[in-house]
């Protein structure tokens, strides 16, 4: 058989959670507002499939541009090409780096 290449083809450890946190996203989440040039990390909460990023954002630091209905729109480097995307905030946190 061919091998599948759908769109979460090999997250079987990346898009998993700790064994007993079934729970969805925490209220605190939707509270919180970015502002445009907020940096976020992306880090994608497989609880909840709308406004997910592809895996390969998974991890990357963002600038955000825009607000977008009830999402975000991020801008990242990714090599050298800038990507825009529209994430929700449930897969977006603040970063604190420097």
């Amino acid at each position: 058989m061919p091998n599948s290449h759908g769109y979460r083809v090999r997250t079987r450890q990346l898009l998993r959670k700790k064994y007993g946190s079934r729970s969805g996203p925490r209220p605190d989440i939707y509270l919180k507002e970015y502002n445009p040039g907020d940096k976020v990390l992306i880090m994608v909460d497989p609880a909840v499939q709308k406004g997910m990023p592809h895996k390969r954002f998974y991890g990357k630091i963002g600038t955000i541009v825009s607000k977008k209905g009830n999402a975000y729109e991020v801008s990242l480097m990714l090599g050298d090409k800038l990507k825009k995307l529209t994430i929700l905030p449930d897969h977006i946190r603040p970063w604190e780096g420097g």
